[in-house]
């Protein structure tokens, strides 16, 4: 549920705060100015005959006498008249000839076999239809998704959709899985613990609420702070700001209009100054090498819950369990491809609309057996949450712009465990 205007979330290290006004962003209308028009008009056509037929006579004027240079002139103009009336025959007898042809294959279309064959026997050869060119690959020929398995079909004919490259974008995404791999890294963070990172990325949910933010913007943002602490030791004095600079520059990134410099401030209740989260950010982005197009699960679990066309609550259960996700280090592992699965799952047998079908096999690349151990483990964080402090998910999901999913009873283990056969 956003926060009203005016009102931010609370900070990780709260400070009496001064009153910062916030910084709106504005977009700039450019108008660019054509120039004047030259004061002697445009440019008027000339054909290149006139400057080869003026530029020939006034030569032969110093030479030989004017009559000799007017039939010099008539016999230059005679020749190109001659060249333009044979390129004007040759246009005509072609278009004569193209519409012989098809009055031909008209009249052989209506002809049968016998009649063709008696025709060739008479020295009439019938017209001979132009070759068909090689047919292009479609998403219906061998090696493309199969019929029963397209659910990009009905987007086929919206170029906006490029339903031809979804499969493709989507094994991408899941290739680059492996370059960000993650172990849990906090026994390396003397500073740090687990609580703390939970209670980090429980104000970026609330952050994330209060600017209104899109979901994908809150998962890379949390991924960009595990990948920077798990390289970097950290003190917990800056860990708020490792997780603000971060939502930063995730906004940038998956925002049409992100929120400045100013405003995430102003939310760590000026905490920070302007040139420390400009030297945190310059230190992230060299940590990545600027390559901060990390996959985040909640991109899958769009793509998966569309293969069995789930409505709108169960998509938002799917991203409640997901979102719990977030707070869990053990969970930090995990491929977000893999986690977008059984989140999906788990959601699916909570809502009793069944199990793994072949389609989510084929686009997710899984079997059931791949998620039941982190299904299980999904199950028992929607069940017993691990800290009661931590409560900005499930109080975002219990509002009823998310169909209060938040309320739904966990399912039973018998139930799961049938499930999960």
């Amino acid at each position: 549920m956003p926060f009203p205007r005016g009102k931010k979330p609370s900070s990780c290290f709260p400070k009496q705060h001064a009153n910062v006004p916030s910084v709106e962003n504005q977009e700039e209308a450019f108008q660019v100015k054509r120039s004047p028009s030259s004061p002697q008009g445009a440019p008027k056509k000339r054909s290149a005959f006139v400057d080869i037929t003026n530029g020939l006579t006034l030569c032969l004027s110093d030479h030989v006498d004017d009559a000799v240079a007017i039939r010099i002139a008539n016999k230059v103009q005679a020749s190109n008249r001659t060249k333009k009336e044979k390129t004007t025959k040759k246009i005509q007898k072609s278009s004569i000839v193209t519409v012989k042809n098809e009055a031909n294959q008209k009249k052989l279309g209506s002809l049968t076999s016998e009649e063709q064959s008696e025709q060739v026997k008479l020295g009439k050869s019938p017209v001979q239809e132009p070759k068909a060119s090689p047919e292009q690959p479609t998403r219906d020929q061998p090696g493309q998704v199969p019929e029963e398995f397209d659910i990009d079909k009905e987007h086929s004919k919206d170029c906006c959709m490029t339903s031809e490259y979804a499969k493709e974008i989507f094994d991408y995404l899941k290739g680059r899985e492996e370059k960000f791999v993650l172990q849990d890294y906090l026994h390396k963070q003397p500073d740090l613990n687990k609580d703390m990172r939970g209670i980090l990325v429980d104000w970026m949910v609330e952050v994330q609420e209060n600017f209104e933010l899109n979901h994908e913007t809150l998962y890379l943002a949390v991924k960009l702070t595990d990948h920077y602490l798990s390289c970097t030791a950290a003190l917990r004095e800056s860990l708020q700001l490792i997780g603000s600079t971060s939502m930063l520059i995730a906004s940038k990134f998956e925002e049409r209009s992100p929120p400045c410099i100013d405003d995430f401030l102003y939310i760590c209740d000026d905490a920070y100054k302007r040139e420390e989260m400009i030297a945190m950010e310059v230190n992230i982005l060299q940590m990545l090498k600027f390559d901060i197009n990390i996959p985040v699960p909640y991109r899958f679990l769009r793509r998966y819950a569309k293969c069995v066309q789930a409505n709108m609550e169960t998509l938002t259960l799917a991203r409640y369990v997901c979102e719990l996700s977030l707070l869990e280090v053990e969970l930090i592992p995990e491929r977000a491809s893999l986690l977008a699965s059984a989140c999906l799952l788990l959601a699916l047998i909570m809502k009793g609309l069944g199990g793994w079908t072949p389609i989510l096999e084929f686009h997710t690349g899984y079997t059931l057996s791949d998620l039941g151990l982190l299904v299980r483990k999904l199950h028992s964080i929607v069940a017993c949450p691990s800290d009661d402090k931590l409560k900005a998910v499930r109080s975002k999901y219990s509002h009823s712009v998310f169909f209060e999913v938040a309320k739904i009873p966990a399912v039973d283990i018998p139930k799961l465990e049938e499930a999960l056969k």
